[in-house]
């Protein structure tokens, strides 16, 4: 049987977190009275009251990012480089802060960013013709992102470690879906990890920055307006990654949106694909359930729903391999 972390266990984890951000901030500068914890789940997010900073203290990662904190350091200067570059043109976003130096910055075991506060209004939705509009308006302001990124981030060895780690945990993923698993990610795996075999399986798709991880999702309404948050894995890739999940309704007024904005139509094939990998990305996430142990119950509508899905998205019959 797994073991998991008990409640204590996550707010021993979660106050280790919130003393290192109040103690780097200290160290930065910041007349730190207390740290805040407003979030907690793959990132402990820290308020450093009273000051305007925001801390983002990643806690639950891939054993693949712990034992590569040079790569997790390169990806955050990546997250604060876009997320300054497009407030820096006026784009809505929760920009870095402007009180500390734009750098990730390591303390007691931890790499953390430092970003504004901003004021949020509670239970508020743009609903999603808004949130698919936003996505659109972002798409377009980082195709002129000129920065180094690399493909599909997300999409990396942390989905072959997870699903090796699930093999010796029976009780969180059953034998029959490992399987299934990864027979998928064989067939996914030389497409979405290389570009160049990409951009030939899908040649009038093209690629350009992206967000990485649902920015329909990741908005946060303040009384001025919406920005647009978290950018931890932004990368090159085709704007279908981010589309994957938003439904029909959302991503029929993306694409309304993207025609008003001059951008091309989503790929209804291509997003079958980059749905089918994003389902995977969530199937080895179940490995980190001792971490984090809200996943199991969490992910399960998507574990039944990736079991009817044709396998790769029906990339087996498209004459692709």
């Amino acid at each position: 049987m797994t073991t998991m972390l008990t409640a204590d266990d996550l707010a021993v984890r979660a106050d280790w977190a919130a003393t290192a951000a109040a103690a780097a901030g200290r160290d930065l500068g910041l007349a730190v009275a207390e740290p805040r914890v407003l979030y907690d789940v793959f990132s402990v997010i820290v308020h450093l009251v009273p000051t305007s900073v925001v801390v983002r203290v990643p806690t639950v990662l891939p054993r693949t990012v712990t034992a590569d904190p040079d790569a997790q350091v390169i990806q955050q200067r990546a997250e604060l480089d876009v997320a300054g570059w497009l407030a820096g043109r006026s784009h809505p976003v929760v920009p870095p802060s402007p009180l500390v130096p734009r750098e990730p910055i390591w303390r007691d075991g931890f790499s953390m960013t430092f970003w504004q506060f901003v004021e949020q209004v509670p239970d508020a939705d743009p609903g999603t013709n808004r949130r698919s509009e936003i996505t659109a308006q972002l798409h377009a302001a980082l195709r002129e992102y000129s920065g180094r990124l690399p493909f599909l981030v997300p999409l990396d060895a942390s989905i072959s470690d997870g699903l090796a780690q699930l093999e010796h945990q029976p009780d969180l993923l059953a034998a029959a879906d490992l399987d299934r698993a990864r027979r998928e990610w064989a067939m996914l795996e030389p497409l979405v990890c290389s570009r160049a075999a990409f951009e030939s399986a899908f040649p009038g798709a093209g690629v350009q920055p992206i967000h990485g991880d649902a920015p329909f999702y990741n908005i946060i309404v303040t009384p001025d307006g919406e920005l647009c948050s978290d950018f931890e894995h932004v990368t090159l890739g085709p704007v279908e990654w981010d589309l994957t999940f938003a439904g029909p309704e959302g991503r029929a007024a993306y694409d309304a949106a993207a025609a008003r904005l001059g951008l091309r139509p989503l790929d209804e094939r291509l997003l079958r694909v980059m749905e089918s990998a994003r389902m995977l990305q969530l199937v080895a996430c179940l490995a980190l359930a001792p971490q984090l142990p809200m996943l199991v119950e969490g992910l399960r509508p998507s574990l039944e729903q990736w079991r009817t899905t044709p396998l790769a998205g029906g990339l087996g019959n498209t004459g692709f391999h």
